[in-house]
């Protein structure tokens, strides 16, 4: 496996990089959202101000005396506090903005706003809208579709996130002429069912990413899971409090459950009522460890969680961020063998990710190649995604 400082840490620091950007346009534009979506009063509105002046002109400054998780948070750092925002690793300056940002509205002190996700707004907006229904609808379609078309437009869906129509779509004539999907990076989806043998008593893990309508087809792929065979348990791990802006959160898979179960397509309400009683039944469980708004990357993770992962089948990774926190959000060439970045993780482990960030491995050089020469932002842009399986336990770790 590379030595960790093979490849620069991303940072923040160069203008108009995409990390850059989060600082100088998406955070500012984030809080303004805030402001916008409750009426905080005016000890809220000057802790954001402050926010906003330290991220531009100021240095990182620790937590208030007294505010909860203080001193895990002094235990997570690297000896950022006190330097630039801009300066420190992007992604343990990305997550404690995401703590800062709570810490100013309240969440974690005593008061009314105590406990109110400030984002759940947003997460809310996009699982009530229409998109979702007619996602959904496509599961009826599904019902009589080969078997292999709909495990393959599950698994689609459950990468895609947000545009989980594509997924439950998917189709031949979607597929480039190789049969394969020509905005997939790297595709080992068929290592992956592999993994998971009808019959073969699987435990799977899957660590979600976002809330809403990202969410929703995780749950039905879990669901199809355990109804085909391919798993006889499932733990779905979600963040234990809000974190970044569409983060699941145990209340929002208890959403999601219920969006499913209302949904006007017999196939999606007869996943939400499986699923509901695979919660009661214990076949499917929901975990929420406290490294999961950590700040650091996978290879760090405490000992219980090392457990957890080491007794699954499979862990599934899904979405951006999880990606950054397993291979380390480093400028890696993009032809670093996904397998060396992952062989600290304690078991089998699958990516599912739509890219939306610098860092990217495994991919081989023809494939990079063209991608370069396409002149797309392919690395952040949204438009091409990745499934990417390292298979290995046991001795080979």
């Amino acid at each position: 496996m590379p030595a960790p400082d093979d490849a620069p840490v991303i940072r923040s620091d160069e203008p108009g990089s995409f990390a850059w950007e989060v600082w100088a346009k998406r955070h500012p534009a984030l809080v303004q959202r805030l402001r916008d979506a409750f009426p905080y009063g005016p000890d809220q509105h000057r802790a954001l101000d402050a926010l906003l002046a330290e991220l531009a002109d100021g240095v990182i400054e620790p937590l208030p005396a007294g505010a909860p998780g203080r001193e895990r948070w002094r235990d997570w750092d690297r000896g950022h506090l006190g330097t630039s925002w801009f300066a420190a690793p992007f992604l343990w300056a990305e997550s404690y903005f995401y703590r800062r940002l709570l810490d100013a509205v309240g969440h974690f002190a005593p008061g009314p706003w105590q406990g109110v996700d400030p984002f759940a707004p947003f997460k809310h907006a996009e699982l009530a809208g229409p998109a979702v229904d007619d996602a959904l609808a496509v599961l009826d379609d599904l019902r009589e579709a080969d078997p292999a078309a709909r495990e393959a437009a599950l698994l689609r869906a459950a990468l895609w996130g947000n545009r989980a129509d594509l997924g439950f779509r998917i189709t031949a004539g979607d597929m480039g002429t190789t049969g394969t999907d020509p905005a997939l990076v790297a595709d080992d989806s068929a290592l992956l069912w592999s993994l998971l043998p009808e019959g073969g008593g699987a435990e799977v893990h899957l660590v979600a990413d976002n809330a809403g309508p990202e969410l929703v087809p995780d749950l039905v792929l879990l669901d199809h899971l355990l109804r085909s065979g391919r798993a006889r348990r499932a733990v779905l791990h979600v963040k234990p409090h809000p974190y970044y802006v569409s983060d699941a959160t145990t209340a929002d898979v208890a959403d999601a459950l219920r969006r499913l179960r209302r949904a006007p397509g017999r196939e999606a309400a007869e996943t939400g009522g499986r699923l509901w009683r695979a919660m009661a039944g214990g076949e499917l469980e929901v975990r929420a460890h406290a490294f999961f708004c950590a700040p650091l990357p996978y290879d760090e993770m405490p000992g219980d969680l090392r457990a957890e992962f080491a007794a699954a089948t499979v862990t599934v990774m899904k979405g951006d961020l999880n990606y950054r926190r397993l291979v380390g959000d480093r400028h890696w060439p993009a032809t670093t063998p996904f397998t060396g970045r992952t062989a600290h993780f304690p078991g089998p482990v699958a990516a599912l990710r739509t890219l939306k960030s610098d860092v990217i491995t495994g991919l081989d050089e023809a494939a990079v190649t063209t991608l370069e020469r396409s002149g797309l932002t392919w690395r952040t842009s949204g438009t091409h995604a990745l499934v990417q399986v390292d298979a290995r336990r046991g001795r080979d770790r």
